[in-house]
């Protein structure tokens, strides 16, 4: 056998032992986004109850929130490998006056969202505190809300659990402060405290 057959023979070898191996696949998946990295719509409901003093009205309200949780705008990765972030969130709120002179109050508030996030993401612990303005139907009542326009503030404490890619359960408790900012004398706004509860879908 010549040298140029022997190199032929080689050649065809090779190539057919190299046909016979599959091609290595590459996972194209993208990694999943982080669930702060996202944006959110949070749907609750709840009930709050009078706990102030300044009026002689028991007030019970029972809100709806529709909030918009923007992307984390900033935040802190931590040690154990849970996350610690910030983000914007925005609410419309309308409220029933379940108990009082008013029948109800709509508005909208603006705070950041601070949460943290455990290792899996499955879980977090939120909490908040903003304000906005809106507009009750005051019924000119002694004890009751001065005037319709009125300002508003919140603190907000709770949690989340993580149901699937896009869908989230959320309970927390609120305490909220409406009043007139003292634009009527007298000016006894509400203070209730009490629960909400609702989902978030991660968009």
């Amino acid at each position: 056998m010549n040298l140029k057959l022997s190199i032929v023979i080689l050649a065809g070898m090779t190539t057919a032992a190299f046909a016979g191996t599959p091609a290595a696949v590459v996972d194209t998946t993208p990694e999943p986004q982080p669930i702060y990295r996202a944006n959110s719509f949070d749907f609750e409901v709840g009930g709050l109850w009078e706990i102030g003093v300044n009026t002689p009205f028991h007030y019970q309200l029972i809100p709806t929130q529709l909030s918009w949780r923007t992307p984390r705008i900033f935040g802190f990765d931590l040690a154990d490998g849970s996350t610690l972030s910030v983000r914007n969130k925005f609410t419309a709120i309308g409220t029933w006056v379940g108990q009082g002179p008013e029948n109800h109050y709509f508005g909208f508030s603006a705070s950041p969202s601070v949460e943290w996030w455990n290792k899996a993401q499955t879980f977090s612990i939120y909490a908040g505190a903003g304000g906005g303005c809106g507009a009750i139907d005051s019924q000119g009542v002694p004890g009751g809300q001065g005037q319709d326009f009125t300002l508003n503030w919140f603190a907000q404490l709770g949690v989340q659990k993580v149901l699937s890619d896009t869908l989230s359960l959320r309970v927390g408790a609120m305490f909220q402060h409406m009043s007139n900012g003292g634009a009527t004398n007298p000016n006894p706004g509400i203070d209730a405290l009490g629960f909400t509860v609702g989902c978030s879908w991660r968009f």
